[in-house]
């Protein structure tokens, strides 16, 4: 089989489908993207990338900062409405019944419901085009307990995580390996 070459495209998938919180506790949104991800490790950064003329985006603007909430297939439903509502209309966190919680270090709220909250204190914004990409420093990752073992490590699969493909949303499926896995040395029976 030969591949077959398509026009230039946003075609890197599966992406993280992460419901964004922004605003202040009173004046609050939710935005979801699918556009987002990791730039940094030291100091730890991340993007988010939004269209100029959406809601959110002149929250964040104004604002400079955001929490990325990783979404659940519990959240799914919640996921997909708060990408299609405009919270210049309509309160997300109330028609989904979702729960603000205070954090940290920045003034809008991160979803309770959601397993693991990023908060973010924007350093940049990039014009690109259609989307604007806001570069952050992360502040603090607020993990819900419930995802921790007995061993007090935060096991991810637990979650139930949802990524964004080609215009659908999908499970995460099973895990198959781990960092390394393909250069770890075999351990020698006794």
């Amino acid at each position: 089989m030969s591949k077959i070459t398509w026009k230039p495209g946003t075609f890197e998938y599966p992406i993280p489908a992460a419901m964004v919180s922004c605003g202040t506790m009173k004046n609050s949104n939710i935005i979801t993207v699918a556009w987002t991800g990791i730039v940094n490790t030291n100091p730890a950064m991340v993007y988010i990338s939004i269209r100029p003329e959406r809601y959110s985006y002149k929250l964040i603007e104004k604002y400079g900062e955001f929490v990325i909430n990783l979404t659940t297939e519990k959240l799914a439903y919640a996921t997909d409405w708060c990408g299609v509502k405009t919270g210049k209309n309509v309160n997300k966190f109330e028609k989904m019944k979702l729960t603000k919680e205070k954090c940290n270090f920045v003034n809008c709220p991160s979803i309770k419901e959601s397993p693991v909250s990023i908060e973010c204190k924007v350093k940049e914004i990039k014009k690109l085009g259609s989307h604007n990409m806001f570069i952050a420093e992360v502040l603090a990752v607020n993990v819900d307990e419930q995802y921790f073992n007995k061993k007090g490590r935060f096991d991810i699969s637990k979650c139930n995580l949802i990524a964004y493909a080609n215009g659908g949303y999908y499970a995460l499926g099973k895990k198959i390996g781990k960092f390394g896995y393909s250069v770890e040395k075999k351990k020698r029976k006794k």
